[in-house]
């Protein structure tokens, strides 16, 4: 027994007129892209197609993002592959094993457009136009900015399938459909930073210096997980605050010091060197200032900091909100209070009457006018 495709859009069936038309116009599309001289398209349109080859050219962009070090752009960089990653499994295990449709033919395209080595898969839907989509549409949903410079090399990509005479138009339309989806299904595995529940309101009104100029903050900055720049545009804004550059072995000792002449301790790096600046804030009596520098910044999100201009709002209004420390002992199943391990910053709210716990208190634009 052969086995067969569930849909074949190759010949319809007598009597499904509609479906003969749409596949009448689909040809006719392909037809007309494949009869137009598409300036530059030559050159350009086969070597970018090529360059999507599994993912290739999104790999590499992903790579670029993440080399700035701007969390932000690591982020993008992430959600966009973890986009493309379930796109393209959707696609090739589900997409292209229901509807089995040929390739088109090749005798209207141009010989310089076609590729040197044709695929050798089904038609319908089309994976480059999928990882494309995904990934543009991963990279918009974290950044919007970032997502407006990569959506026309997506689109470019989604079109040089059908320039180059390997896929039809419903291919890449569905298969930029589906990658799209994908996007928005790994959004509610992977929540956009920056939009996460508020604190609780009741916890707002700590009391935290306002530091107009900066006067008094002084940011220790952990050079391997944060891009200085961030704290040097943030000097920038507030030119009387002060700024530590160390390496990670130094954090703690550098935030001691920095804690022993600041009026108000600030932290610009990852959840770690965070959570090691919690501890020091809450020993020495200091509200802490967040500046994101991090993969994640959980503790930067929870509290509506995002940028430099987040946590500027907030200093200069001097409002804060009171987060929660403990420190988690594993294997115990208890947690005790007065420190902070690796996870050991909480987000801003908690039941009322739990003094037990001890609380920091920490920098937020969320009820800044």
């Amino acid at each position: 027994m052969t086995a067969q495709a569930d849909v074949d859009l190759t010949v319809p069936e007598t009597g499904h007129s509609v479906v003969s038309r749409l596949l009448g116009l689909d040809r006719r599309l392909f037809e007309a892209v494949a009869s137009r001289h598409w300036p530059g398209g030559d050159r350009v349109l086969p070597r970018l197609t090529r360059g999507a080859n599994h993912g290739k050219l999104w790999f590499a962009t992903a790579a670029a993002l993440a080399a700035t070090r701007s969390p932000t752009a690591r982020r993008a960089a992430a959600r966009g592959l973890a986009s493309l990653t379930l796109a393209s499994a959707t696609i090739n295990t589900i997409g292209k094993r229901s509807v089995r449709r040929p390739r088109p033919l090749l005798d209207a395209v141009p010989l310089i457009r076609q590729l040197k080595r044709q695929p050798v898969t089904t038609s319908f839907p089309s994976g480059h136009s999928a990882s494309a989509a995904a990934f543009a549409t991963g990279v918009a949903l974290e950044s919007r900015g970032l997502g407006a410079a990569v959506a026309p090399v997506a689109a470019a990509v989604v079109f040089s399938r059908v320039y180059t005479g390997v896929h039809y138009p419903s291919d890449v339309a569905v298969g930029a459909a589906l990658g799209v989806g994908a996007a928005f299904a790994v959004r509610v595995l992977m929540p956009v930073g920056g939009r996460r529940r508020p604190p609780v309101p009741d916890r707002r009104g700590a009391d935290a210096p306002a530091l107009p100029d900066g006067e008094g903050l002084v940011v220790v900055v952990n050079r391997s997980a944060a891009a200085p720049e961030r704290a040097r545009e943030l000097l920038k804004v507030l030119p009387r605050a002060e700024s530590v550059e160390c390496e990670p072995s130094e954090v703690r000792a550098a935030l001691e010091k920095a804690a022993a002449r600041a009026r108000v301790l600030g932290v610009c790096g990852g959840d770690g060197t965070v959570n090691t600046a919690a501890e020091v804030a809450l020993r020495h009596g200091l509200p802490l200032a967040v500046l994101p520098g991090g993969a994640l910044n959980r503790l930067a999100h929870d509290v509506g900091v995002r940028d430099v201009r987040d946590l500027v709002t907030a200093l200069r209004q001097g409002e804060a909100v009171q987060v929660h420390v403990g420190l988690f002992s594993p294997g115990t199943g208890a947690s005790r209070a007065g420190g902070a391990g690796t996870d050991g910053v909480s987000g801003p709210g908690g039941p009322e009457g739990s003094p037990e716990v001890p609380t920091v208190t920490v920098y937020s634009p969320l009820f800044a006018h």
